[in-house]
């Protein structure tokens, strides 16, 4: 999905923040090709008697780029062995004078174009670059760039692509969320790898299953598969509650509890899934299922309906 371009040469009081926005904003706009000089020789002319502002349309090869910047970096060499005293401010001065030639020449940032994320997790994306707008797209290090991508919690990895003269394409493999997790009365989204995503508001995502306690980030990766691959059991389901940081109690929305072993809890789920085909129980309700002992199945009625028991060996 495509970024925006923001309006305006100069950089803005809180450029960043601004820059995310308008990506946002100008989605699907595709980025304007650099336009040329219709005619270079009066261009060229125009330059002795305006100094750079006449290169605003001058455009280099990849070749020629990477040579004037080799040219830069060898002469920076020479300086740094030669002074010897002041390296760092002569390395700075270098640098500087060679942003502002580059950026007259139009090699500054106007568009960015982020792929594979979804509408809530863009603007987060683009606001964890810090670019702004106009900024010296050549001197940009593209690895820091990507590692402070894929520090945001949506972003699985990054890849960052630059396109010149103008463009940057920031690649990202958004991470997948798996459920809603609840303790000491706070709510986090929680990816495939029980992994908090930080910048996701639970609210967004009623949708999700809800895992309650200590623990149930960490453990919830390996039940959540089990418990979704079982359309009856979901549909009825509330909520997973981690009990001990040991095991898990299954609670129903209407109000029944399913208590799963320590260990084992496939096998218990498909004990219960024999039960109901048989019975259809989760149609008719109880109180409480106990799955904790492999050898048998206890089911406690609610108040009011036929009594039940043990049933041995599941059957």
């Amino acid at each position: 999905m495509a970024g925006g371009v923001r309006a305006g040469t100069n950089r803005p009081a809180d450029p960043r923040a601004k820059f995310a926005a308008t990506v946002a904003s100008r989605n699907a706009a595709p980025p304007k090709p650099p336009t040329r000089p219709r005619n270079p020789n009066a261009q060229a002319a125009s330059n002795g008697r305006d100094g750079l502002s006449g290169l605003g349309g001058f455009s280099l090869s990849p070749i020629q780029t990477a040579s004037l910047l080799g040219v830069v970096l060898v002469l920076a060499g020479v300086i740094v062995l030669v002074t010897g005293d002041r390296p760092q401010k002569i390395a700075s001065a270098i640098t500087t004078t060679f942003e502002t030639q580059t950026s007259a020449m139009g090699f500054k940032v106007k568009a960015v174009h982020v792929q594979g994320t979804s509408g809530m997790a863009q603007a987060d994306v683009v606001a964890a670059t810090g670019l702004y707008q106009d900024q010296p797209i050549l001197t940009l290090d593209l690895k820091a760039l990507q590692a402070k991508v894929e520090a945001v919690g949506w972003v699985k990895s990054a890849k960052v692509v630059r396109l010149l003269p103008d463009t940057l394409v920031i690649a990202v493999v958004e991470r997948q969320r798996l459920a809603v997790w609840q303790n000491q009365g706070q709510t986090k989204v929680l990816d495939v790898e029980g992994k908090v995503i930080q910048e996701a508001n639970p609210v967004n995502f009623s949708n999700l299953p809800l895992v309650v306690g200590v623990g149930a980030n960490e453990a919830a990766p390996v039940i959540m598969p089990m418990v979704m691959s079982r359309p009856r059991l979901v549909a009825r389901l509330e909520a997973l509650v981690r009990v001990d940081q040991r095991r898990w109690d299954l609670r129903l929305k209407d109000g029944g509890i399913i208590q799963l072993p320590a260990v084992g809890e496939d096998s218990a789920l498909i004990q219960l899934d024999q039960i109901d085909q048989k019975s259809r129980i989760l149609d008719l309700g109880f109180e409480r299922i106990d799955l904790r002992n492999p050898e048998t199945l206890a089911v406690r009625p609610r108040a009011g309906s036929a009594p039940g028991g043990l049933i041995a060996g599941g059957a």
